[in-house]
Formats: structure tokens, C-alpha cells, sequence
């Protein structure tokens, strides 16, 4: 693998921002306009992502028939399939449940911010600590399976 394109991390960043700015200009970065949704209320966030999945899907079907590498990284394309199992069920119904209780998702809470929504923060901190639990159970888990050998003992 050749080296990080030193334009990588500054073009991660703008589309971060862009990302972000089309979240507020949309106002999806309003937990009331994300719960009017939810409640078949307001159809904007629909037109939003189908937006998104539109140019999305486009790009995955364009660009690696046009390069055999990722310009910025240099990685070869390929897909990474994840099965359906348990885990994905149950941890999907979770972020659901928790964007329903919530109105807003992980990318959308950022921009909320950005928006003036200081509120938004317990929803922030929620995410961390249910994200650092899940990781802590996750590991005290395959230690367990894995005889009391973590991986990262190794």
C-alpha cells in the first residue's frame, strides 16, 4: 500500500464540513424535524437520504470501474460484507430506539451543535458511554471465550 495522500486528511475534514452544513441548511440537525419524520409527519429526511444514497450509489458503481486504487489512500477497492446475525439485529434496534428517543443520529448530533443546539450534548455523551460499554462488554466477552487471553494482551 503506497502512502496517504497528503491532501487526505484536509479533504476528510471539508467533507465532514459539507456534510455537516448540508445537515443544518436541511434542518435534519433539528431533533423536532428528525421526530416529525419518525411520526410520518414531515417526508423531508426521506428526500435527504435519497440524496444521499443516489450520489452514493453512483459513486460506488463509477469510480472503481475508472481507478483500480483509491486516490487519496491508494487502497484497492473491494467489499466488506457483514452477515446479517444477531448482533446486527439487536444493535440496529438499539440505534433506532435511541434515535427515536433522541430525534437525531451520531452525524446529525454534530451538526446540531454547530446549529446552536447545546442540549443535543447529553445525546452526545449517551453515544460515548453506551459506545464505550458495548466495547468493554465486547471484550470482556471474547476474553472470556478466549480463555482470559485478550487480544490486545497479546
Amino acid at each position: 500500500m503506497r502512502g496517504r495522500h497528503p491532501l487526505f486528511m484536509p479533504l476528510i475534514f471539508v467533507g465532514g464540513l459539507l456534510f455537516g452544513f448540508g445537515l443544518g441548511f436541511s434542518h435534519m440537525a433539528r431533533p423536532e424535524v428528525v421526530l416529525q419524520f419518525l411520526q410520518f409527519e414531515d417526508f423531508g429526511l426521506l428526500f435527504v437520504m435519497g440524496g444521499a444514497a443516489a450520489v452514493t450509489g453512483i459513486a460506488f458503481a463509477v469510480v472503481p470501474r475508472l481507478f483500480d486504487r483509491a486516490p487519496l489512500t491508494g487502497d484497492t477497492y473491494g467489499r466488506r460484507l457483514k452477515s446479517f446475525d444477531r448482533n446486527v439485529l439487536i444493535g440496529g434496534a438499539v440505534f433506532g430506539v435511541g434515535w427515536g428517543l433522541s430525534g437525531i443520529c451520531p452525524g446529525a448530533a454534530y451538526a446540531s451543535l454547530g446549529v446552536g443546539n447545546v442540549t443535543i450534548l447529553w445525546a452526545l455523551v449517551g453515544m460515548f458511554v453506551g459506545a464505550y460499554f458495548q466495547g468493554y462488554w465486547r471484550s470482556q466477552r471474547s476474553a472470556a471465550v478466549s480463555g482470559g487471553t485478550n487480544v490486545s494482551d497479546r
